[in-house]
Order: C-alpha cells, then sequence, then structure tokens
C-alpha cells in the first residue's frame, strides 16, 4: 500500500482531533469566563529511504487562549470580574488549588463562599466564611465585606480576602473541566495588583461566528485528506488491472 495512505490518515486524525477541540469551544461560547482551547499541529518528516518529501501531522502541547473576555453587568453583589489580568483561586475536588476566570459565586448552606458549581472559594487565609443573616459585598482588591441584615452600612464587617493570582501563561495549564492548574503543582503566590470590577461577570472569549467558520474548513480539509485517499486506491486498482491484461 502506498505510504500516502498513512500520512492521509494522520492528518485525517489530527483533523478530528481539532474539529472536537472547536466544537467544545463552541458549546462553552457562553460559559462565563471561558477561555477557548487551541490546538496547534506541525509536521514531522517522515523518516527512511527514499526523498524527504513525506511529512506526518502531529499535535503539540495543546494551550488556551487568554485573552479577556467581555464585561457584562448583573447587578448581583456577588458577580465578581477581573479588570486585566489575573485569577480566581478555588478548591478542587481533590483538595488543590485551581484558578477559574469566573467570578460566579454563591454562600453554601454551611455559610462558606463558593462557586455556582460547588468549589469552595479560597482567600488569602483559606476559606471565607460568611456570617448567618448578612449581605456581603467584594471591594476592587477582593476584600469580602459583610453587614448583618437590619444594621446601617456603617457597621461592616471585613470577614476575608480572596486569594488573586497573576501567573504567566507558561506557569499553567488548562485541564478539561475548564479550570487552571499549576504546572509544577505548587500553589501560586497571590498578587495584590490584580483588581476587581463588582456586580459584573467575564463572557466567554470563544467567537462564534470565527468557531463556525473554522468548523466548516476543518471539515474541507479531512474531505481533502479523505479524497487523497481514495485516489490512493483508485490508482492501485487501475496499476492491478494493467498488470493483470499484460501478464494474459
Amino acid at each position: 500500500m502506498d505510504r500516502l495512505v498513512y500520512i492521509a490518515a494522520s492528518g485525517a486524525q489530527q483533523l478530528l482531533q481539532q474539529q472536537a477541540v472547536t466544537a467544545h469551544n463552541l458549546a462553552n461560547a457562553s460559559t462565563t469566563g471561558y477561555k477557548a482551547e487551541t490546538a496547534t499541529f506541525l509536521p514531522a518528516q517522515v523518516v527512511g529511504p527514499g526523498l524527504p518529501t513525506r511529512a506526518y501531522a502531529i499535535d503539540t502541547t495543546p494551550g488556551a487562549n487568554l485573552a479577556a473576555g467581555t464585561l457584562q453587568d448583573t447587578g448581583r453583589d456577588l458577580d465578581v470580574a477581573i479588570d486585566g489580568e489575573g485569577f480566581f483561586v478555588v478548591q478542587g475536588k481533590d483538595g488543590t488549588e485551581e484558578y477559574t476566570r469566573n467570578g460566579s459565586f454563591d454562600v453554601s448552606a454551611e455559610g462558606d463562599l463558593i462557586t455556582r458549581t460547588g468549589l469552595t472559594v479560597l482567600g488569602d487565609g483559606g476559606p471565607i466564611t460568611v456570617p448567618p443573616d448578612s449581605k456581603i459585598t467584594i471591594g476592587r482588591d477582593g476584600t469580602v465585606s459583610a453587614v448583618n441584615v437590619g444594621q446601617s452600612a456603617a457597621s461592616v464587617n471585613v470577614i476575608g480576602q480572596l486569594k488573586l493570582v497573576k501567573p504567566a501563561p507558561t506557569d499553567i495549564a488548562k485541564a478539561g473541566d475548564g479550570l487552571f492548574r499549576s504546572k509544577t503543582g505548587v500553589p501560586l503566590e497571590a498578587d495584590s495588583g490584580v483588581t476587581l470590577v463588582s456586580d459584573r461577570l467575564e463572557s466567554s472569549n470563544v467567537d462564534p461566528i470565527s468557531a463556525m467558520v473554522d468548523m466548516i474548513n476543518l471539515a474541507r480539509q479531512f474531505d481533502l485528506q479523505m479524497k487523497l485517499v481514495q485516489n490512493v486506491d483508485q490508482n492501485e486498482q487501475r496499476a492491478t488491472e494493467l498488470l493483470s491484461s499484460g501478464g494474459s
């Protein structure tokens, strides 16, 4: 069988993977704070006899587009967005630190500040506990304050400080659940330079129109790879027929 079949098949396989990444991004176009996944492919020269004219497609380390999404007003006290670079810190299901741009928070039945998915939001000293029957606000620097219901706004109590980090893009990696993790496994240091905007949420940075165009383009490239395989099969059938007729 012609080696072209293997080369075209490798290209088709990587295109299917890229289609899956693009489809996943499209599915999260309305997910708060979502960062689009990226897939990059490189040509790798086929080592062997003959001229160096053949190359396979191989995928590189997957990444994420960290560009900020647009900020949308919600009018909700427990909604905050990061102004510029940075991440909120939450406690993952395995107990380790994880990082997110989704600042839509809530208060659990136990009084802990949590995300809408139930993960504990971490402060500089660990989880933040909200007093019962109180209204909380989150300041621009991440300070969490509480006012008991029925009391004046002057009786404000600071109950915690959100842990905010600003890692370099090379220091974090995106996981399958949409959260980010430290590549070294070591918790990141808090950064006082990260600022927040209250009563707003950051939208996904996925451009649905561009993603749909990418899906169409990837489908056409996949069809091209399949046509190459079909052409090889047709050429081999013709060659077989010529050899059979010549030998009769």
